[in-house]
């Protein structure tokens, strides 16, 4: 299996996986512009998915410097970036829904967890801790490693998988599952909260 790609943070010095790293390019007029999905063209500059790096990165004109040019920052970069990333975690569970691996629903995601086709459990960061607990106990019985996510509320997260709302929703093991655990740990490290198997900070103002 080749080794995956990895770059240098221009705010740490670390050379660190590209999975731990955010891309960003130099527009046409200068502007500073995220590139999450790592598909515009241009020099890119990479910087680690968290958030004193970003304060570090933008406090220090580092972007500036690493591009060796005037680079216009916008003032609300962290929010976009944070926004961008709490996008693809959603966008990618709506993929996952239509590619049939997901469960919705607390007696789907029980029926689910007890089949053994779970391999990632996402809650609603602003639903109840009883109903919360009693899927949690329940997934860690049957998976003891498995994690289990919260990053958005009820309204997001019913959206991307085609309801009004959602509490409890269960993906597949597999690439689906992988690549959200991915896109979470970065949205972790933007929110500046530890990554944790149970939760990856509450939504924050505007988010709901």
């Amino acid at each position: 299996m080749p080794a995956e790609p990895q770059r240098r943070c221009l705010a740490s010095g670390l050379v660190l996986p590209k999975a731990q790293l955010l891309r960003f390019v130099v527009g046409p007029d200068g502007t500073l512009v995220p590139d999450l999905a790592e598909r515009l063209p241009g020099r890119g500059l990479w910087l680690q998915a968290r958030q004193d790096m970003m304060a570090k990165a933008c406090a220090k004109n580092l972007f500036a410097k690493a591009a060796k040019r005037q680079v216009r920052v916008p003032d609300d970069l962290a929010r976009q970036v944070e926004s961008l990333a709490l996008r693809r975690c959603l966008d990618l569970l709506g993929l996952a829904r239509r590619a049939g691996a997901v469960a919705a629903g607390f007696e789907k995601v029980k029926a689910a967890l007890r089949a053994g086709e779970v391999g990632l459990l996402i809650q609603a960061a602003d639903a109840a801790e009883d109903g919360r607990h009693k899927i949690q106990a329940l997934a860690h019985a049957v998976g003891p490693q498995m994690a289990v996510l919260q990053f958005c509320g009820a309204a997001e997260l019913g959206a991307a998988v085609g309801r009004e709302a959602a509490v409890h929703v269960g993906v597949a093991p597999g690439r689906f599952a992988e690549g959200l655990l991915r896109e979470v740990q970065r949205l972790a490290g933007l929110r500046g909260v530890a990554m944790q198997t149970n939760e990856v900070g509450r939504p924050t103002e505007g988010e709901r």
